[in-house]
């Protein structure tokens, strides 16, 4: 009797053993993924914003690259050492600029530009632009916020830009 005992508690010890070191293996703890819908965005920037990039690209000339919608995480680096990397990337990876301007030899980050409409009023926007602000200082990059009037002065863009990169 005491035999079966301990022929059953080394089972359920091995398969409580498997189930924590190996949970792919047991069906029942796999996890469906959900599976979201999306839809396909007819236009990657708004109308204001694709008349200020034409004008980046005008202004810019064939020396530099004009990329809309990046990302930080994808000009920033976050493993540095002594902190939670993990943490440091979501904290810039849902943050975005409106535009990055790089050089066409290195692809490299030069300026960071935002383009402000009414939504950069409000409050929870400013404390995110003041944070977006605060990190690019940081680093030493750049940052340009031009305001959204309706309309834009192609020159008074150009002198703005070519002060804040010594050009």
């Amino acid at each position: 009797m005491t035999t079966l005992i301990i022929f059953i508690a080394v089972i359920v010890v091995g398969f409580v053993l498997i189930k924590n070191y190996f949970p792919e293996n047991i069906s029942e703890n796999k996890k469906s993924k959900p599976l979201y819908n999306y839809k396909r965005k007819y236009f990657l920037i708004s109308r204001p914003e694709h008349e200020f990039f034409d004008i980046l690209v005008e202004v810019m000339g064939n020396k530099y690259y004009v990329f809309p919608q990046i990302h930080l995480s994808n000009i920033l680096d976050n493993k540095i050492v002594g902190q939670n990397w993990k943490g440091a990337f979501r904290h810039i990876d849902e943050k975005s600029v409106d535009y990055v301007i790089c050089d066409k030899a290195y692809i490299k980050p030069l300026l960071a530009i935002e383009l402000d409409d009414r939504t950069h009023e409000k409050e929870d926007r400013k404390e995110r632009d003041a944070e977006v602000k605060r990190i690019l200082d940081q680093v030493g990059l750049p940052f340009l916020i031009f305001e959204n009037h309706g309309s834009f002065n192609k020159e008074e863009i150009k002198k703005i830009i070519s002060e804040k990169l010594n050009l």
